[in-house]
């Protein structure tokens, strides 16, 4: 039918428009977080953009969630506001016509969604944690970032390099502060290299510079001039760390039912299952108030996504904690929002709440039993 093409065109339109601004949203949230570690020296600037595709990854079937619940809010916002809706109603089509389209767009992206949260989620935050572990084990170095004093992780040696040559290979104007043998020593060079023995030891190799060195404290230093003067960089041993429960596989949780492992299977499972409902309440939700602002659908909206999220996250650590069983799990959470789901289709259908009708039923049929007795009574001798 018409409506229904044309309402999956704005639907495709409209994802794809908000997807990449909440992309881009967070790629600007975490390359700002990342860029900050780097300029204090705690990340390198080589490492910024494996870490920041391996962040999106993991926050990509969150991203798609999102993408999806304010894609049809925003569609069908857009119509109500426009009058559009009141021609399709006109012609005979009801609220729950809009199902049919809506799951017909959704759907790839709900597989998608599946897909990423089973499997590729898991896969990019152990790959992650594997790349940051390789970062720990660098040496002192490797993080250096020009402009910034970096200390070495055993604390003997602060190092600062003013500039890179053009290739990068080249450092320029270096300044290194040792501490040996309670004797301070103080390094200034024109510029350096890097250079790896056969041994697999590691040198920084310092050109045209002075060397001091003597007491703190005192006044008597000694200078040596040098056009060549290498420092052996020890490299770090980190212990590898046991893998978090986010960086197992679907089929290890599986394996391994614990009440830790359920907890996070059921939340790889609720992303999905959330899209899929939000999706569906952004239907009966979109109605606009002609008495209540534009923006006002969307701030209830907003508040329905962090409660949604909120209590899915505090059910899952209390499955964790063994506070409720994994066979109730999570499902308590989806059965609520589906109920206010139906609710608000209800609501829409018959524009009033179920609440006060229930109300009035019951207080109708008291009245007339009431007067039945009543009647009764009085034709009585």
């Amino acid at each position: 039918m018409l409506f229904r093409r044309s309402l999956l065109q704005e639907l495709i339109s409209t994802a794809a428009g908000a997807f990449l601004i909440l992309l881009g949203i967070v790629i600007a949230q975490r390359a700002g977080n990342l860029i900050r570690l780097a300029a204090k020296g705690i990340l390198p600037n080589d490492a910024i953009t494996t870490m920041l595709g391996f962040s999106m990854i993991k926050f990509l079937p969150m991203i798609l969630s999102l993408t999806l619940f304010l894609a049809v809010l925003m569609t069908l916002s857009r119509w109500y506001r426009d009058s559009e809706m009141v021609i399709w109603f006109s012609s005979g089509i009801s609220i729950t016509g809009w199902i049919r389209p809506v799951l017909t767009f959704i759907a790839p992206v709900i597989i998608l969604i599946t897909v990423l949260s089973l499997f590729v989620m898991p896969w990019a935050t152990d790959k992650g944690e594997a790349y940051r572990t390789e970062l720990e084990s660098r040496d002192d170095l490797a993080s250096i970032s020009p402009g910034v004093f970096k200390e070495s992780s055993n604390g003997e040696r602060v190092f600062f390099i003013e500039s890179f040559d053009e290739l990068g290979n080249v450092v320029k104007n270096i300044f290194v502060q040792s501490i040996q043998h309670q004797k301070l020593g103080i390094i200034v060079a024109a510029q350096g290299h890097r250079t790896i023995e056969k041994n697999g030891d590691h040198f920084v190799v310092m050109e045209n510079g002075r060397r001091y060195q003597g007491t703190r404290g005192s006044a008597e230093f000694s200078t040596t001039k040098f056009e060549t003067y290498a420092i052996r960089v020890e490299t770090k041993e980190v212990k590898e760390a046991p893998p978090s429960i986010q960086s197992k596989s679907s089929r290890e949780l599986l394996q391994n039912k614990d009440n830790v492992n359920n907890a996070e299977l059921q939340w790889r499972l609720a992303i999905p299952i959330s899209a899929l409902i939000l999706s569906l309440l952004a239907i009966p939700l979109s109605a606009l108030d002609p008495r209540a602002g534009r923006s006002a659908n969307f701030a209830l909206a907003l508040i329905i996504y962090i409660i949604y999220n909120n209590l899915l996250s505090i059910m899952q650590a209390w499955i964790a904690q063994g506070k409720i069983h994994t066979i109730i799990g999570l499902w308590p959470v989806h059965m609520l929002f589906l109920m206010l789901t139906i609710y608000m289709f209800y609501r829409r259908i018959f524009q009033q709440p179920i609440l006060p009708l229930f109300l009035s039923n019951i207080f109708s049929i008291s009245w007339l039993k009431i007067r039945t007795k009543s009647s009764n009574r009085l034709k009585q001798p």
